[in-house]
C-alpha cells in the first residue's frame, strides 16, 4: 500500500540507528547534525504471530508477511519553519507521510553531542511541535486569504471553508495540534484533510533510552510521560543501541538469549512496527492455501471488494463474494475442511467490512 510512516526528531537522537534496525538497512548514522539530508526509504516486515500459526497449521510452500513503508527524515532544528537547517525541505518530507514516529533522546552520553547542548526530552518535543505548528499556521493563513477572497461570491461552500479556516487558525495559535481540532461536519473533515497539515498526522513517541532503562525507564522518560499526560498518543521505550546490536545476530537462539539478558521478550522494533501499523489505521487479512499463506494490508473499515482489490484489481472489478474464516476458528478447528463441517465459514457480500485477522477466499468473475 502507499501508506507510510516518517521518523522525525532533532539531530543526533537515534533516528537513523532506529531506521537501520527496523529495515536492516545501512542508513548513515553519524555523531553530527544533518548526517541524513535526503530521506532514506525502506520497507519493514510486520511481525505477526498469527501468520506463524497459520503456517504451522497449513504448511504451505511459501509464507509471505505484510510490509509497510518507513521514511527516515533528516533532523529538524529550531527555525526549521523559516528554512533553518534545510527546514523547508525536511518539513516537505514530513508532509508526504501519513503518520509520524517521533524519536526523542532520553539517554546521557557525552560522546554523542546534543544539538542544544543538554538532555531535555520535553524541550526537544516542544521544539519539533512548535516548528510543525508554525508551518501549519503558514498554510492556514494562505488558505484564509484564499477563502476570504472566494467568500465574496457568497457561495455556501466558500463561506463554510472560511469559517472553518478562521476557527482552525485560532486553534493552532493556542498551541494545539490540528489532530485535536474538532470538525463540525463531514465536509469540514474533508476540507481539513485536503490542507495536508503536518500536525494533523497521528504521532507515536519513541523514547530512545540507554540499555539499563529500556524496561523501567529513567528520570528523562518519567519527565516526558508527565508532560504528555493529556495527549492520546502512544509511547514506546526503545534502546536504539540494543536494536543495532540485534541486527548483527544471525543465530535466532543467540538473539533470544541476548534479549533475555536485557530483560526483554522481543526486539523493541517489533513493538514500534506494530504500533506504527495501528497508527496508520491498518488491519491485516490473510489468504491461505497449500501453495501460499500470505498477510495483506488494508485500511480499517474497508469492504470486501476493496480487500480483493489489494490482491489484484480484477478481483475487485469482478467481485462475487468472500468466503470468510475467523482466525480463532481456524486455530480451533485446524483445517479448512473441519471449519466447513463446523459451519464456521461465512459467505459475505459487497457490504462486508473486513475484520483484522480474517482469512478470506475471494470468488470473482472477469
Amino acid at each position: 500500500m502507499a501508506l507510510k510512516s516518517g521518523i522525525v526528531g532533532l539531530p543526533n537522537v537515534g533516528k537513523s540507528t532506529l531506521f537501520n534496525a527496523l529495515t536492516s538497512a545501512k542508513a548513515l548514522a553519524a555523531n553530527y547534525p544533518f548526517a541524513t539530508k535526503d530521506p532514506n526509504v525502506g520497507m519493514i516486515t510486520v511481525p505477526d504471530l498469527r501468520l506463524d500459526k497459520l503456517n504451522e497449521l497449513i504448511q504451505p510452500k511459501s509464507l509471505v508477511p505484510t510490509t509497510v513503508e518507513i521514511v527516515d527524515i533528516a533532523g529538524l532544528i529550531k527555525g526549521a519553519s523559516k528554512g533553518e537547517g534545510l527546514g523547508n525541505q525536511f518539513l516537505g518530507n514530513i508532509r508526504e507521510v501519513n503518520a509520524i514516529i517521533h524519536v526523542i533522546r532520553c539517554f546521557n552520553d557525552d560522546n554523542v553531542v546534543h544539538v542544544d547542548g543538554s538532555i531535555d526530552p520535553v524541550r526537544d518535543k516542544e521544539i519539533i511541535d512548535t516548528e510543525l505548528l508554525l508551518k501549519d499556521l503558514e498554510t492556514v493563513e494562505k488558505n484564509l486569504d484564499k477563502y476570504q477572497k472566494a467568500a465574496k461570491s457568497a457561495r455556501k461552500e466558500d463561506v463554510l471553508n472560511l469559517d472553518l479556516t478562521k476557527r482552525l487558525k485560532v486553534h493552532l495559535e493556542t498551541g494545539l495540534a490540528a489532530r485535536e481540532f474538532v470538525t463540525e461536519s463531514d465536509n469540514e473533515k474533508i476540507s481539513l484533510t485536503n490542507m495536508y497539515l503536518l500536525t494533523s498526522k497521528p504521532v507515536l513517541y519513541v523514547l530512545n533510552v540507554d540499555e539499563n532503562s529500556v524496561v523501567n525507564g529513567n528520570e528523562h522518560t518519567k519527565k516526558f510521560m508527565d508532560s504528555i499526560s493529556t495527549e492520546a498518543s502512544q509511547v514506546i521505550l526503545v534502546s536504539a543501541g540494543i536494536e543495532a546490536d540485534l541486527v548483527d545476530f544471525e543465530d535466532e537462539d543467540e538473539r533470544m538469549m541476548f534479549l533475555e539478558e536485557m530483560g526483554l521478550t522481543e526486539p523493541g522494533v517489533n513493538r514500534v512496527i506494530r504500533a506504527s501499523y495501528e497508527l496508520l489505521d491498518l488491519v491485516t487479512f490473510f489468504t491461505a492455501g497449500p501453495k501460499e499463506v500470505r498477510a495483506w494490508t488494508l485500511r480499517k473499515d474497508s469492504k470486501a471488494p476493496k480487500a480483493a482489490g489489494v490482491i489484484h484489481t480484477d478481483f475487485e472489478k469482478g467481485f462475487i463474494r468472500a468466503e470468510v474464516i475467523k482466525y480463532d476458528d481456524y486455530v480451533k478447528y485446524g483445517s479448512e475442511s473441519s471449519i466447513k463441517e463446523a459451519g464456521k465459514m461465512h459467505v459475505e457480500g459487497k457490504e462486508y467490512i473486513v475484520q483484522d485477522g480474517d482469512v478470506i477466499f475471494f470468488r470473482f468473475n472477469v
